[in-house]
């Protein structure tokens, strides 16, 4: 007899158990839908929904500094602020954490100009009051496509627009070539390097008809014998199909297929079924 709790899940459970944790993760105090805020800060200001006046630090310095009273009630690095504190950037070994009140935190990051930007995430967001779920295509074999991994010379890079730099374009590192053959076709596409993995930026004919229309993302792993998976059934909606506060890369020219891909995660939906963001 069988023992259901220990035996081995199939693709199609193992995929469910893959969504359903990204539906819990995106709404957690730091998910997705928690991001009500990210705004640059280039001279002394307010930021829309928390206290205090933020301001740069000095050139080579990580983060920002903040300007606040005791009355204010923010905590930096577990201290109550009173007076003006620095709070250190994610690029920092060390950097520092921000409570605002009992579901309101703050974290500094980085630009790729040497900017720092405050991101506000509040636990009790109307994303996350609202968020009804994310819809799927089912499970299908079909979709997982063997490909070639060749790695690209050091240095070598793309550039990438996001959706909020007004067409401009960053120029990000490409780790390698990607060959696949679908539909009897060869396709050379370019993913980038997300820490020890590689991140694909794509659309295809469902995009903008049944998926998020800015793309979605597919995260890989290069073996070392030079193959690769892309297995389409864990491709994932970008940050900023959950929140307008994220600014996410769009596909570029080379990994824009010109066929539907069903399979993967279609769009971010609200409790009553339309889009959250429609």
């Amino acid at each position: 007899m069988t023992d259901t709790a220990t035996a081995p899940a199939t693709p199609a459970e193992r995929l469910d158990r893959f969504h359903a944790a990204r539906e819990q993760s995106a709404r957690t105090a730091n998910g997705f839908l928690a991001l009500t805020n990210t705004q640059w800060v280039g001279e002394e200001q307010t930021i829309w929904g928390v206290p205090g006046t933020w301001a740069p630090r000095a050139e080579g310095e990580s983060g920002l500094l903040l300007t606040a009273t005791a009355s204010d009630g923010v905590v930096v690095d577990g201290e109550p602020v009173d007076g003006t504190v620095a709070v250190r950037g994610r690029d920092d070994p060390k950097p520092s954490s921000v409570v605002f009140d009992d579901h309101t935190t703050g974290t500094v990051i980085r630009g790729e100009d040497g900017q720092y930007a405050l991101r506000v995430w509040d636990a009790k967001s109307e994303a996350i009051a609202e968020f009804g779920g994310i819809s799927t295509f089912g499970y299908d074999p079909e979709w997982v496509v063997s490909g070639t991994f060749t790695p690209n010379p050091e240095g070598t890079t793309i550039g990438f627009s996001h959706i909020k730099d007004d067409g401009a374009t960053r120029e990000l590192p490409v780790p390698g070539d990607i060959a696949v053959t679908i539909h009897g076709e060869e396709y050379r596409i370019a993913a980038f390097k997300d820490g020890r993995r590689l991140q694909l930026v794509f659309a295809d004919e469902t995009s903008d008809v049944d998926t998020y229309g800015v793309g979605r993302f597919l995260f890989l792993a290069p073996n070392p014998d030079g193959t690769i998976t892309l297995d389409f059934n864990y491709a994932v909606l970008p940050p900023c199909a959950f929140s307008y506060n994220f600014n996410c890369p769009m596909p570029p020219r080379q990994n824009r297929f010109p066929f539907r891909i069903e399979a993967g995660e279609k769009q971010v939906l609200g409790k009553d079924g339309a889009l959250l963001h429609g």
